[in-house]
């Protein structure tokens, strides 16, 4: 299993089958989001294509947290927000903070982000126009 801050002081605790879940689910989308520009299917691709943007404003507008960790909040607690899950509005800071070792401000992760995000995006049109 794998473990996430407990609190500020960097306690660890293990993530339960449904905190396990969640990470998985994240963990797809973001492959999805990696390599989802080389599928060879049209339609794929196109729903490739409208996802991204869909994830980028989804961020936008529910304060650059993903719904998946509302739902888990929801879930847990019968609350959209939890301020006590160290990961909500946070999930790609601790992958960068535990694959990568590395402490990001948030608009320099934004910024990462959103330019890889059109890589991707301008990666899928032209395979899509190749295709």
């Amino acid at each position: 299993m794998s473990e996430i801050p407990a609190s500020a002081v960097g306690e660890k605790r293990r993530r339960d089958a449904l905190g396990q879940t969640c990470f998985a689910l994240h963990f797809a989308v973001m492959l999805f989001i990696v390599f989802g520009w080389a599928l060879p299917q049209a339609g794929a691709l196109v729903f490739y294509l409208v996802f991204l943007p869909a994830v980028v404003v989804q961020w936008q507008f529910n304060k650059s947290s993903c719904i998946l960790n509302n739902v888990e909040s929801l879930l847990r607690t019968g609350r959209w927000r939890n301020s006590d899950n160290a990961e909500e509005g946070a999930w790609l800071f601790g992958l960068a903070r535990s694959t990568l070792g590395l402490e990001f401000r948030r608009a320099q992760l934004d910024a990462f982000v959103y330019l890889v995000m059109a890589i991707f995006w301008g990666l899928g049109i032209a395979h899509l126009w190749r295709g």
